[in-house]
């Protein structure tokens, strides 16, 4: 596992920072461990963390920031958790 400065707004409280620090760390886990992360679990994080950034823009820009620190696709990593619970419902 690396270190990595994750992308963070100035104003988020400390819950804040948590939550989507740990959305962060599924995206992370989605490409680093062998097994992966499980569908249902990320998804999870990510309406957890939908409920702090909000705005579709904010998001985006957090998601450029968080690919070019790590080079990590926060928008490639949900696109197959979607196409991946798509097959097995």
């Amino acid at each position: 596992m690396k270190n990595f400065s994750y992308p963070l707004a100035t104003d988020w409280s400390t819950d804040e920072i948590i939550t989507v620090t740990a959305f962060y760390r599924q995206i992370e886990d989605a490409y680093e461990l062998q097994q992966g992360v499980k569908v249902t679990e990320l998804m999870a994080a990510y309406r957890q963390f939908k409920t702090i950034v909000t705005s579709k823009s904010q998001e985006k820009q957090l998601g450029k920031q968080f690919e070019a620190l790590t080079g990590y696709s926060l928008y490639q990593t949900l696109k197959t958790a979607r196409d991946t619970s798509k097959k097995f419902n």
